[in-house]
């Protein structure tokens, strides 16, 4: 079980005895129109798929059935983020909040058509790259990037203390302050990243000390009839897996 407690990061001006209980859901955006399976990071004009708009709808549907107090919606500035931020923004008749410190993490790979064939990463032309796979050499430092969203998570917590926050990032920086909030090594393998489209990852606090981490998928139906995917798992897949083997056993037994 992971170890939370008051990092130093994590800021508010409550006193000891009278702390407010904040609730932060770090969604990552829904499915992006992405026809030519690019790397696009940081690269301007991926919107969502009309499945993607369905991602985000859902979320604020289920926040709003579910009767969470929304008091906030912080966004990174990429249109993609913009756009699964807008139904919940409607929803509960808030603005959205720009946070750069939000933004998809840079990576030299930007443009490259990664999704489209991934055995390419191995090309010999690339091994240069991967000298310092803990950093990682090819991205945006994992230092780096905790400390950009653990500000955007402290200026939120302080400017919302008592109220619930939604703030839309994407899967490596959301994934990365998940890891520094749940104690564990920054460098990991990709394909067991928990941060699936649309998925909410909620930090729950107590005055400025984290009690808890959430993960949970509502839209997590909709994940099988998305296309443009990236590494990692859902709890979509595991189930859908699950369903598979047992139906195997079935078969297996009525033959």
């Amino acid at each position: 079980m992971p170890r939370y407690g008051a990092f130093s990061v994590f800021d508010t001006d409550s006193q000891k005895g009278d702390a407010l209980q904040t609730t932060i859901h770090v969604m990552r955006h829904g499915e992006v129109d992405n026809p030519d399976a690019i790397l696009y990071g940081r690269q301007p004009g991926f919107g969502l798929t009309p499945l993607g708009k369905r991602m985000a709808q859902r979320v604020a549907d289920v926040l709003v059935e579910s009767d969470h107090q929304i008091t906030g919606v912080v966004a990174s500035p990429l249109l993609r983020a913009q756009q699964t931020a807008a139904p919940t923004a409607r929803a509960y008749k808030l603005p959205i909040e720009s946070d750069k410190r939000l933004i998809e993490a840079w990576n030299s790979f930007e443009g490259v058509a990664v999704n489209k064939n991934r055995a390419m990463l191995a090309h010999p032309k690339y091994w240069k790259r991967y000298y310092n796979p803990f950093k990682p050499s090819w991205s945006e430092p994992y230092t780096d990037l905790v400390s950009r969203m653990t500000a955007a998570v402290s200026d939120a917590l302080h400017k919302y203390e008592g109220g619930e926050v939604l703030m839309v990032s994407h899967q490596l920086p959301i994934w990365t302050l998940r890891s520094f909030a749940e104690r564990r090594p920054l460098w990991h393998d990709p394909r067991k990243r928990e941060c699936a489209l649309a998925s909410l990852t909620s930090f729950q606090f107590d005055g400025a000390t984290l009690e808890s981490v959430t993960y949970w998928e509502p839209a997590g139906d909709l994940l099988l009839q998305a296309e443009d995917m990236v590494p990692g798992t859902s709890d979509a897949e595991i189930a859908t897996a699950d369903e598979d083997d047992a139906n195997k056993s079935k078969a297996m037994r009525t033959n």
